[in-house]
């Protein structure tokens, strides 16, 4: 049973969700605003944040930053902008997810559920130690290290990077890496172009000319090892 902050200022909304999530066997907590839920973050962890993206005073974007600020506890952003630039916004300040409303309360618990299931432990048929020159990438610590730096990842990016460094040389489109780092067999494709553009600041050199995680064009990406 995981613990799962509900922050949505719209009481309907709150409470479908929790009742949703409580029904799939969650500990769920809910918060109408911004600053109550970063205070509950405080005294409370939750293991996963579902977060409304339009609140008013402290929007779900700069609640997300300041999560981020302090640490990776996964986010799944609730939003009721439909456009690709509003999307990118919550995947580019780390969120791990985004559902777009009116979404489907059973889609959403899937989607807590695939998060949730990439915490420690491993991910079936990949090693749980991966090393590729300078970076080193413990799944069993949820820690990359590349040299003696220790990598801040989201928890999508280090599935996403342990997935990858782990299937070197393979070309995976987009829908690859949706079905067997997401879980989705269906999903917005620059969710995985927003991970791949931010994981390429963290473990190359130069991310305008990666070395190391390559497009491959007319199909997508592939790992190249050091």
């Amino acid at each position: 049973m995981a613990r799962v902050l509900v922050v949505d200022d719209d009481t309907t909304v709150r409470e479908v969700v929790v009742s949703y999530l409580r029904a799939a066997g969650h500990d769920v907590d809910e918060e109408g605003d911004g600053h109550a839920a970063l205070g509950a973050m405080r005294e409370r962890p939750a293991d996963l944040v579902v977060l409304d993206l339009m609140m008013p005073g402290l929007d779900g974007l700069e609640v997300a930053r300041r999560l981020r600020a302090v640490g990776d506890v996964p986010i799944i952003m609730l939003t009721a902008l439909g456009t690709e630039q509003d999307r990118v916004a919550g995947l580019e300040i780390g969120a791990d997810d985004y559902v777009t409303k009116p979404f489907s309360p059973r889609e959403l618990v899937l989607r807590v559920d695939s998060i949730l299931r990439r915490a420690p432990g491993g991910s079936p048929g990949l090693p749980t130690l991966v090393t590729d020159g300078d970076l080193v990438v413990d799944h069993g610590r949820r820690e990359a290290r590349l040299g003696e730096r220790v990598l801040a990842l989201t928890s999508r990016e280090f599935d996403l990077l342990h997935f990858l460094a782990a299937n070197p040389g393979v070309a995976y489109s987009r829908d690859d890496l949706l079905q067997q780092v997401w879980g989705w067999s269906i999903g917005d494709q620059s969710t995985v172009t927003v991970h791949v553009r931010r994981l390429r600041e963290k473990v190359e050199v130069d991310p305008t000319s990666p070395s190391r995680l390559l497009t491959v064009w007319g199909v997508g990406y592939r790992w190249e090892s050091a």
